[in-house]
């Protein structure tokens, strides 16, 4: 298997001869990665649940995670869902390289479609289960939403879409999610809706694709499902909780799966994730600092407050170049859109001209490495 290297090490090799300017103090805007402190009442309960350290963990997950979870999904999204239609996952990294795997391994010529810009993981399942992969391009022109295309979902075995969208910032409405619940249904491919982003919303609460299904008649789920974690959520990457949830007669398959590949999560970690998905109030305090960076965001660059995620989807002429300058003369890094996208078929890549900026630092530094990339787009 060859597997193209990763954006931040192309980011690297982009950077590795310059030299940046040290009358600034290094500004890091590059990974997804919340800056903050995790919640003390979260970090407590893994301190308090050190000793289960001598017990082997469920690969099902224990119980009080699994419930947890399930709580989560009824006050949030207002799904109730039973346990044979959820997984706790070591974070969901894990789940979207492995369950393609799992999911194609019988398809003699398996297709993948996939949203495009993408988090390269849905890449590396691609590779590693041999498959066509169909890119979703999010662009300008369509207002970063993919465009259905029924002759080609028709070839799909596995279509991911990530919505809200890590970089674009776009957000599909109950509706719009729904549609696609249809198509898989008429099409028989199983949808995933790659949800990691759906606790950092500015404004009215973003969908999940198990509403949306709901929505569309499909209350059991069939060929549908989602993954969702606590790493932005909770300011909690290291955690590495995660779940999987929807079609029960796929999970279960699945879960046969997961005893073979060792990924249970230690039981002190567990018990920390099920404190941390049964809370609210520390997520709802984390939407402000978010809501607040992209309010400084419009204030200095003009940009508008989006729907969801924490990032910025910018447009510069020439990214590559810009990102050079900006590291070069401000010390302040920042990721081009096209390591994050692949050319289609047709040559284009739709991350070309962009740069993705992660708001995930306290205002002060916000503000600071803003104003000083505002200078780099005046200069």
């Amino acid at each position: 298997m060859k597997f193209e290297p990763y954006p931040f090490e192309k980011l690297n090799n982009l950077l590795k001869n310059i030299i940046p300017n040290e009358k600034y103090k290094a500004s890091v805007l590059t990974i997804g990665e919340p800056q903050f402190e995790t919640p003390a009442f979260i970090q407590e309960s893994l301190a308090k649940n050190a000793n289960l350290l001598r017990k082997y963990p469920k690969t099902a997950g224990e119980d009080t995670l699994k419930e947890a979870m399930i709580r989560f999904n009824k006050k949030r999204f207002h799904v109730s869902l039973d346990e044979s239609q959820i997984i706790p996952t070591f974070g969901t990294r894990e789940v979207l390289f492995n369950f393609p795997q799992f999911l194609l391994f019988n398809k003699e010529n398996p297709v993948m479609a996939y949203t495009n810009p993408f988090y390269q993981i849905y890449e590396g399942a691609a590779i590693a289960t041999r498959s066509k992969v169909i890119h979703l391009n999010l662009t300008e022109a369509n207002n970063f939403k993919p465009i259905i295309d029924e002759s080609e979902l028709a070839q799909c075995d596995l279509v991911i879409l990530n919505f809200p969208n890590n970089p674009t910032m776009s957000v599909l409405s109950k509706e719009e999610l729904s549609e696609w619940v249809k198509l898989s249904l008429k099409h028989n491919f199983v949808l995933l809706n790659d949800e990691c982003y759906s606790e950092i919303y500015t404004g009215k609460p973003v969908p999940s694709l198990l509403e949306a299904s709901i929505y569309a008649g499909n209350e059991n789920f069939k060929n549908v499902i989602v993954i969702n974690s606590i790493s932005k959520r909770s300011s909690a990457p290291g955690l590495r909780s995660g779940f999987i949830a929807g079609d029960a007669d796929i999970l279960a398959e699945y879960m046969n799966y997961r005893t073979y590949i060792g990924c249970a999560s230690p039981l002190p970690l567990q018990s920390a994730a099920a404190a941390a998905w049964d809370d609210e109030a520390h997520v709802s305090s984390a939407r402000e600092v978010y809501k607040n960076n992209f309010q400084i965001a419009h204030e200095i660059l003009g940009t508008k407050i989006p729907e969801a995620t924490f990032y910025l989807w910018i447009k510069v002429p020439n990214a590559l170049k810009f990102t050079q300058k900006l590291y070069r003369d401000y010390n302040v890094k920042v990721l081009p859109g096209e390591f994050l996208a692949r050319a289609d078929t047709n040559g284009e890549n739709p991350g070309i001209d962009y740069i993705r900026i992660a708001l995930v630092e306290d205002e002060a530094k916000t503000k600071d490495a803003l104003l000083r990339l505002k200078e780099c787009l005046d200069a």
